[in-house]
């Protein structure tokens, strides 16, 4: 299993409004380096949800549940379907990641502008372990 990091506007498309919606198709997304790790990606392979509005926090876990397929006429984008698994105990802002030492190569970081990232396996039981301090 494969580990990713994936961003959205709140006011576009919400950690709630994914709950609510039971799951939804990530598409739209117009980057050709996050186009690589959409492609990459396997149903079962889990994301961490993250709002990259004003909260600028990492808030729920989501599932990968269905491979890319072509988002658009051209064919040249991808777009998977996700679908919610857990809501974090706490959200873990984006101040909280830049100063975990544990995170200082974490690609979000490093391309901060990129949507979709991938999230090494001890980033990423960094991060969800975090989000359980209540």
């Amino acid at each position: 299993m494969a580990y990713w990091l994936m961003k959205s506007e709140p006011g576009s498309y919400s950690w709630d409004d994914l709950v609510r919606n039971g799951g939804t198709e990530w598409d739209g997304v117009r980057n050709a380096a996050a186009r690589l790790h959409l492609r990459a990606m396997k149903a079962g392979d889990q994301a961490l949800f993250y709002h990259s509005g004003g909260d600028k926090a990492v808030v729920g876990i989501m599932r990968i549940a269905r491979e890319g397929k072509p988002d658009g006429a051209d064919g040249d984008w991808v777009s998977v379907a996700v679908e919610p698994v857990r809501a974090l105990a706490v959200p873990v802002p984006l101040s909280a990641i830049r100063t975990e030492p544990r995170l200082a190569a974490l690609e979000m970081l490093r391309q901060s502008r990129l949507s979709v990232s991938p999230v090494r396996d001890d980033e990423y039981l960094t991060i969800v372990n975090m989000g359980a301090e209540a």
